[in-house]
């Protein structure tokens, strides 16, 4: 849930694939709770989130052809973006400069 403009590239692209792949597993009825319990997804906000990284890619130049399959919510969960974004930086080089020419 970090602003996508904050993020470099390979982590745009990356959580992109994962938004992809959590909409799998729910359609396919697995288990995501460990991961709403830990504060690492919002199934409440998928398509939300997914148009703001097309956005941003789009706006980088890349190309989009995947719309993102609906799925029915039963939970939604709550992550903490101050904490994704300070995460992020730490680990990140490109995302740290990348959020340092963000203005």
């Amino acid at each position: 849930m970090v602003d996508p403009r904050r993020m470099c590239d390979q982590h745009l692209l990356g959580e992109h694939v994962e938004l992809h792949m959590l909409a799998g597993t729910l359609i396919r009825k697995k288990s995501v709770e460990g991961f709403i319990r830990g504060g690492l997804i919002e199934i409440h906000n998928m398509q939300n989130r997914h148009a703001e990284l097309v956005i941003e890619m789009t706006r980088r130049g890349m190309n989009h052809r995947s719309p993102l399959p609906k799925v029915k919510l039963k939970r939604s969960g709550r992550i903490d973006r101050r904490a994704n974004l300070l995460e992020m930086a730490r680990r990140c080089k490109n995302c740290r400069e990348q959020q340092h020419s963000f203005v």
